[in-house]
């Protein structure tokens, strides 16, 4: 070995003992994001909607960011725990979650047992998904168009039922904006769950049903629930004759029924270690067969930027707060 290749090796020696008692490493030696499995914890029990786009996500994810994307479901208390977990996790971008309009939204406004708040306790991601909302009659109330229904409803007030998964759900929310946005007094009845509450508009136990429109479809096509409004962007391709609400004049109530989706991670989570998550949550929704997939389940891909998913958060908040100030709902 020439002197002069002994001195470069002392010298580099040298280097790297003095950055190790000053608490640094070079930067080959730092850990890329991700260096480990990254956990995503769904608020809610497998096999819902909301854990069915996580597993899509995360299975595609995980091809870009070279690293598993391990679902973790802990469901509990309308999906507070599993937000209040993802909001106290370490904010090194390896524990990320699920969020929803529930979750996000309606939760910290009316549920006790939420103690996140949205706007504080999580760094937006992306929006991964919207699912457009259809309200339905049951055919006996021969109401078949949104005109018809409004006459009928006014003519009848609080003797039409309307059901949803329970008080303080935003199905109740939604129930409770109809009334005050078309001016009319649904009676709304609580269930436990929404397999029940299609049921009991099914069977006629309930009159009016506010429901995602993927899981109310087949009842449509079979004449056993008639359409007469939906909420989403345009109309829906299934659903041509009917109007959305937005095009019917009552914008707010048409972005409060529609059903969203995101990933959230810990306040205070690197910017860099985001952008590595919504380019990867992305590029996942741009997979035309997980896209496909999506449109199948009548889900409508997003992707927006950290910054949008963030505003959308936040108007959901204000039109939650808005519908329970109006409507003075109190949930015990």
């Amino acid at each position: 070995m020439t002197m002069s290749v002994k001195r470069r090796r002392l010298a580099a020696i040298a280097l790297a003992c003095s950055l190790g008692a000053l608490g640094l490493q070079p930067a080959a030696a730092q850990d890329p994001y991700p260096a480990k499995p990254v956990k995503l914890i769904v608020p809610f029990a497998p096999g819902g909607s909301t854990d069915i786009v996580a597993r899509l996500v995360a299975d595609r994810m995980q091809q870009t960011l070279g690293q598993p994307v391990v679902v973790d479901n802990r469901a509990g208390a309308g999906g507070a725990i599993g937000a209040e977990a993802v909001a106290k996790a370490a904010p090194d971008g390896y524990t990320i979650g699920m969020g929803t309009v529930s979750t996000l939204a309606v939760n910290p406004v009316l549920l006790k047992a939420s103690r996140v708040d949205p706007l504080k306790d999580f760094a937006p991601i992306t929006a991964l998904a919207a699912v457009p909302s259809v309200f339905s009659t049951h055919p006996s109330l021969k109401a078949g168009d949104f005109n018809a229904f409004v006459a009928l409803a006014k003519s009848r007030p609080d003797q039409l039922n309307s059901g949803s998964p329970g008080n303080g759900s935003i199905g109740h929310l939604i129930i409770e904006a109809m009334n005050q946005e078309l001016h009319i007094q649904l009676r709304h009845i609580p269930y436990r769950g929404m397999g029940p509450v299609i049921n009991g508009a099914l069977g006629g136990e309930t009159q009016v049903l506010s429901d995602q429109f993927p899981s109310s479809a087949p009842f449509i096509k079979a004449g056993k629930l008639v359409p007469f409004a939906v909420a989403a962007e345009q109309r829906l391709t299934a659903l041509p004759n009917v109007p959305t609400f937005k095009e019917l004049g009552h914008g707010e109530l048409n972005e409060l029924a529609i059903t969203w989706f995101g990933l959230v991670a810990p306040a205070r989570t690197p910017a860099p270690v985001v952008a590595k998550l919504q380019a990867a949550a992305v590029a996942a929704l741009n997979d035309p067969a997980l896209a496909a997939r999506l449109k199948e389940m009548g889900m409508q891909p997003i992707g927006n930027t950290p910054e949008q998913f963030g505003q959308l958060i936040a108007s959901s908040l204000e039109r939650v707060r808005a519908v329970v100030k109006a409507r003075k709902i109190e949930i015990e």
